[in-house]
């Protein structure tokens, strides 16, 4: 099923020249209750720039179906036998630090990644949340990015 993408703090624009990183917390956006499209999950990144980073975390419990559907949809897949949100973390914050992306969108209900966007944000970085549907959105990650996007069913 392919869904919707409807921006809820303001507007951005395509832009081939702003570079975007996107992170996916695959264990809480990728439910039955949100029916989320891994393509739907791209595009809201696309919609701010170009993809040079394009990640989904899964845990260890991850099928072998998953994981070639997501590969098959340009998504690099890290799976954890630790903490999924951890590990993504890290590597987000690792790449703010770094400045090698002008915008981090990560995908998630978790507010565990408030630190992580508020951290990009002071390091000049643009930031955006993307919430796998509307039951899945949180106040939190919205409040802390620039910007925030839902994943709607059409």
């Amino acid at each position: 099923m392919t869904g919707g993408l409807r921006s809820v703090l303001g507007g951005t624009s395509d832009d081939d020249d702003t570079t975007v990183a996107l992170f996916v917390d695959g264990p809480n956006v990728l439910r039955d209750e949100f029916d989320v499209d891994l393509d739907d999950v791209r595009t809201a990144g696309r919609k701010l720039g170009q993809l040079v980073v394009s990640r989904l975390y899964l845990d260890e419990h991850a099928t072998p179906g998953l994981i070639q559907a997501a590969e098959a949809r340009g998504f690099e897949v890290v799976i954890t036998s630790g903490d999924v949100d951890v590990k993504l973390a890290i590597d987000a914050t690792e790449l703010a630090l770094d400045e090698r992306v002008d915008a981090l969108a990560i995908a998630s209900r978790d507010t565990d990644f408030k630190p992580v966007l508020e951290k990009a944000a002071r390091n000049g970085i643009r930031t955006v949340a993307i919430a796998p549907g509307e039951y899945g959105r949180s106040d939190a990650l919205q409040n802390a990015a620039h910007d925030a996007f839902v994943i709607e069913e059409e």
